[in-house]
C-alpha cells in the first residue's frame, strides 16, 4: 500500500475530507474527528487526512475536550482496544490502524496507540504515517535514546527527511560521544542518504545498473544541460550539433528526433522543428497527446515570434499585432477542438478548451468545458475559478459566489491558488453590493500579502470611506 495525496483518493473520500475540514474550521471537533476517521477507513494511506486528524485530536484534548476525568476513562478503556489492535496487526494492519485511532480520539498522547500505528504503518509500507507517530512518542519522551534513533532512521528510510535524521543522531552523538552503536547508526543513515541522492537506490530493486551511475564527468555535465528547462544559446548549438551527428547513425531514434525538434524550437527555427515533429507524428509514436501539444506550442511560439519581429515604430503596428493575435487564438481553438474530438475523455484538454473559449469571449461554450473539466482532480479548483468568472460575466453573481465558496472550502492550504479564489470572491461580493463581506475577503489577503493585485487600494478605500 502506498501513501496518497488528495488527488489520488476516491471522490467519496474527498467529499468527506472537505466536510471534515469545514467542521474543524467551525470548531465542531467531534464531528470533524468522526469524518476524518471515515475517510481513513476508506483510504488508510491518505496521509494528509491522518495529519489533519491528529491535529484535530490534539485541539480537542487541549480545548476542554480532554479533561482529567475523561482522560482517566479513555485510558481505562484503551487497553482492550490495544489488545484488539495487536491481534488485528498480523491479519489486517489497516484494521489495527483504525483501532489505534479510536484510542487516540480519546487520548492523542497514548504511547500504546502510537506504537501500534508505527507497527501497522511498517506492515503497510506507510513511512510518513509511522514517522508522524514516532515524532509524537519522542516529543513525550525526549530522553529516550533508542526512540530517537528509531525516529531518525525512519526519517532516513522513506520518512522524507534524511537530513533531519542525521541532525538528530549527530546531536545524540555529541551527548554520548563513546556510543559505538549510535556512531554506526549515523554512518549508516549518511550512507543511505548518499546512495538515494546519487540514484544508487534503484540498484537494490533491480531497476538500474552501475553503467547508469558510473558516467564520466563530461557525460554528467551533458545530461544536466539536456535537462535544463532554459538552455543557453551556446549549449543549444552544441547539443544540436551532437544530435544531428547521432541522427546520421540513429535515423529511427524517435526520442532523439523529438529532442532535436525541441532544440530547434528554442532556437526559433520553427519550420525545421515542425518538419522533425512530423517525422515523429508519422511514426508509431504519433498517437500521443503530448506530441500534439508540443507541435501546437511550437506553432503558437511562431505566432509570438512574428509579433516580436514587427516594427514597434510602424504606424500600423498595433493593427498588425492584433491581427496576428487573432490568428493565433483561432489556430489554438481549432487545434484544441481537434484534440477534444480525438481524446474526448481527456479532461485536461477540456480545461484548455475552456480557457480558450473564455479568452475569446465565448462564455457559454467555456462554461460547458469547465463543468466537464472540474471532474479532473488536478484541474478541479482552477476550473471552478473559471466557472465563477464565467457566471460573473453573465451577471449570475449568486452562482459565482457559491462556486467560489465551494472551491475555497476544498483548499485548506492558503497558497497562491486559494488567494486567487478569495480575491475573485471579494470582487463578486463587491458586484453584489455586499461591501462589508467583500472587504473581509480582501483583508484575508491584505494581512499576508499587501502587494497582491489591487487589494491594498480596495482595503484602504474601504477604511477611508468609513
Amino acid at each position: 500500500m502506498a501513501e496518497k495525496d488528495v488527488s489520488e483518493i476516491s471522490r467519496d473520500a474527498r467529499v468527506l475530507f472537505t466536510r471534515a475540514n469545514e467542521a474543524a474550521q467551525r470548531e465542531n471537533l467531534d464531528y470533524a474527528i468522526a469524518l476524518y476517521n471515515q475517510v481513513l477507513e476508506k483510504e488508510p494511506g491518505f496521509f494528509e487526512c491522518r495529519k489533519a486528524l491528529r491535529e484535530t485530536q490534539f485541539r480537542k484534548a487541549g480545548s476542554g475536550g480532554g479533561g482529567f476525568f475523561k482522560k482517566m476513562l479513555s485510558g481505562a478503556g484503551s487497553s482492550p482496544h490495544i489488545a484488539k489492535g495487536q491481534l488485528a496487526l498480523r491479519r489486517n494492519p489497516a484494521e489495527a490502524l483504525a483501532i489505534a485511532e479510536q484510542v487516540l480520539n480519546g487520548d492523542p498522547n497514548s504511547a500504546a496507540a502510537h506504537r501500534l500505528i508505527v507497527q501497522a504503518a511498517q506492515a503497510l509500507e506507510l513511512p510518513h504515517t509511522g514517522v508522524l507517530s514516532l515524532e509524537i512518542l519522542l516529543k513525550n519522551s525526549p530522553k529516550d535514546k533508542a526512540l530517537a534513533v528509531e525516529f531518525a532512521e525512519a526519517l532516513g528510510t522513506g520518512g522524507g527527511d534524511a537530513s533531519r535524521g542525521e541532525r538528530i543522531l549527530a546531536d545524540l552523538l555529541r551527548e554520548f560521544p563513546n556510543d559505538g552503536e549510535l556512531r554506526q547508526a549515523l554512518k549508516n543513515l549518511s550512507a543511505r542518504k548518499t546512495l538515494d541522492e546519487g540514484g544508487y537506490g534503484a540498484l537494490e530493486g533491480g531497476q538500474g545498473s552501475y553503467r547508469d551511475i558510473l558516467k564520466n564527468k563530461e557525460e554528467a555535465v551533458s545530461l544536466e544541460q539536456e535537462q535544463r528547462v532554459v538552455k543557453t544559446e551556446d549549449t543549444a548549438e552544441r547539443l544540436i550539433g551532437e544530435y544531428e551527428g547521432r541522427l546520421k547513425t540513429e535515423p529511427d531514434n524517435l526520442k532523439l528526433i523529438r529532442s532535436l525538434a525541441e532544440l530547434y524550437t528554442q532556437k526559433k527555427q520553427f519550420e525545421h522543428a515542425l518538419q522533425l515533429y512530423d517525422r515523429v507524428k508519422n511514426s508509431e509514436m504519433g498517437n500521443d497527446p503530448s506530441l500534439e501539444r508540443s507541435i501546437a506550442d511550437t506553432c503558437v511560439r511562431r505566432f509570438d515570434f512574428q509579433i516580436e519581429q514587427l516594427d514597434p515604430a510602424a504606424p500600423d503596428h498595433d493593427a498588425q499585432a492584433a491581427k496576428i493575435q487573432a490568428e493565433k487564438l483561432n489556430f489554438q481553438m481549432a487545434d484544441c477542438q481537434k484534440r477534444v474530438e480525438k481524446y474526448p475523455t481527456d479532461l485536461a484538454i477540456r480545461f484548455e478548451m475552456g480557457q480558450l473559449y473564455f479568452q475569446a469571449g465565448k462564455v457559454g461554450e467555456a462554461i460547458q468545458e469547465f463543468q466537464k473539466a472540474q471532474q479532473n482532480p488536478h484541474k478541479r479548483l482552477q476550473a471552478m475559478s473559471y466557472l465563477a468568472q464565467c457566471f460573473a460575466k453573465r451577471k449570475m453573481f449568486d452562482l459565482a459566489s457559491r462556486t467560489l465558496q465551494n472551491a475555497i472550502k476544498e483548499k485548506p492550504v492558503f497558497d497562491d491558488e486559494k488567494r486567487d479564489l478569495i480575491y475573485h470572491l471579494g470582487c463578486v461580493l463587491d458586484e453584489m453590493g455586499k461591501k462589508e463581506e467583500a472587504v473581509e475577503q480582501f483583508k484575508l489577503i491584505y494581512e499576508i500579502d499587501i502587494g497582491y493585485r489591487d487589494v491594498a487600494a480596495k482595503v484602504d478605500a474601504f477604511y477611508a470611506g468609513r
